[in-house]
């Protein structure tokens, strides 16, 4: 039997078409999954770039206030005061006046029983009319003597001692006198009066209570107090401690209104009458004292005040919030986006601080865009993407946000700022 081996030419053909076939689709499948790869890892490399790339919010600074309210604690005392006090040793006989009472400058408080005043008024009374007496017979015997003087009957040296005996005895009359005059004041310090107009603001004796010239009433422990003291409250006196940034406006013409616990729904005008003019380098403080009219007594001595003064600021020095500024070895710091979306640190210079912001002198221009809350590790030349709405950071209203530049924004980002306006919603 013959077996007949020879394949047809067609047969052979479509073999190597196959094999030419299945080698074409191994190559174009292992093509397209390394150009599948690089894509992947340039898609990638890409994204992460992006992500690299913070997103933050921009503001613009803005002109400061014309004026600022400033409020500070004051302490209200009375125009005049005046704790009175016993000039004699006695025992209080009586009382006049109470506590609140209105009382006229000269009216009589209290009167005091001090009969060793008395008896010593009466002995130096006694005691003028005996010097008096003297003196009149000295005078009477200077002048006889005087009349013989030249003659045999008298010396001249007996002459000039009568003389000079009745300018000694003349010499003790003025003595008494003003022994007399003095215990007729203390007779008049028995009773105890009102050195001005104004209002008895406390009464610490009562009748039969003893007191003594050194001081005032006795108490148990012996210590001396008091008997009344005196307010004028027609005006008050508002004193404050100005902080030392402020004391640029304490010069007259300024003024301020005065709001009381009591009256919250009241305030009251007070203007500038003097300063210490030196700081307490304690507080870094300056005292400062304000006048305030009381016409109708609703103000009273030992009050506590807010005091809220009009401060003039300047509309020319830019302010910005306190959280788009940076503290570094360099100093105080802004960072700055320029049109190409690169940080630039700008030094700045600072003024006043405001509380939420704070005045920037020197070292940024209106039109200049500052990031709202830049971190710590923020660099130079560092690429950033201006967005609206980051988690966490809200910045004032008044000043004015920069647009987000979305045209410029990849897919990726655009995801990235959608989703952070969501979770700022939320």
């Amino acid at each position: 039997m013959t077996v007949d081996r020879d394949i047809s030419p067609p047969s052979r053909a479509r073999s190597r078409l196959l094999i030419v076939v299945g080698v074409l689709v191994v190559a174009g499948l292992v093509v397209l999954g390394i150009v599948q790869r690089y894509s992947n890892v340039a898609d990638l490399r890409n994204i992460a770039d992006e992500e690299s790339i913070p997103l933050v919010q921009v503001i613009s600074p803005i002109p400061g206030p014309a004026t600022r309210t400033l409020t500070l604690p004051g302490n209200v005392n009375a125009w005049y005061y005046a704790p009175i006090y016993a000039q004699v040793s006695g025992y209080v006989a009586k009382w006049y006046k109470d506590y609140g009472a209105v009382v006229k400058a000269g009216d009589v408080l209290a009167s005091i029983n001090a009969p060793a005043v008395d008896e010593q008024y009466e002995s130096a009374k006694a005691n003028l009319d005996v010097a008096q007496t003297n003196y009149n017979l000295a005078k009477v015997t200077a002048n006889r003597w005087s009349a013989l003087a030249g003659t045999q009957a008298v010396s001249q040296q007996e002459v000039d001692e009568k003389i000079a005996n009745a300018a000694a005895q003349k010499a003790q009359v003025r003595a008494a006198e003003h022994q007399v005059a003095r215990y007729k004041v203390l007779e008049g310090f028995k009773q105890i009066v009102a050195p001005f107009d104004g209002v008895v603001t406390s009464r610490k004796t009562d009748i039969g209570n003893y007191v003594n010239a050194a001081g005032g009433d006795v108490s148990a422990r012996g210590a001396a107090d008091e008997l009344f003291s005196i307010a004028d409250i027609h005006e008050m006196r508002v004193f404050v401690s100005v902080p030392q940034d402020y004391s640029g406006v304490l010069k007259p013409g300024l003024t301020a209104t005065l709001s009381l616990p009591q009256y919250p729904d009241v305030t009251f005008k007070a203007t500038f009458d003097t300063s210490a003019n030196a700081f307490d380098p304690k507080t870094r403080t300056v005292v400062t004292e304000l006048l305030v009219p009381n016409p109708n007594h609703l103000i009273w001595p030992g009050n506590y005040a807010d005091v809220h003064f009009e401060v003039p600021m300047g509309r020319d020095v830019l302010i910005v919030p306190e959280q788009a500024l940076l503290f570094r070895a360099e100093g105080m710091q802004a960072a700055l986006v320029g049109p190409d979306n690169k940080v630039h640190l700008q030094d700045v210079k600072l003024g006043l601080n405001l509380g939420q912001t704070v005045q920037v002198v020197s070292g940024i221009k209106r039109t200049d865009r500052l990031i709202v809350s830049p971190s710590a590790g923020i660099l130079e030349g560092q690429k950033v993407s201006v967005v609206q709405g980051v988690p966490g950071i809200a910045p004032d209203k008044r000043f004015r946000p920069a647009e987000p530049e979305s045209a410029s924004l990849s897919a990726a980002q655009r995801a990235k700022v959608e989703a952070a306006k969501n979770q700022s919603d939320e």
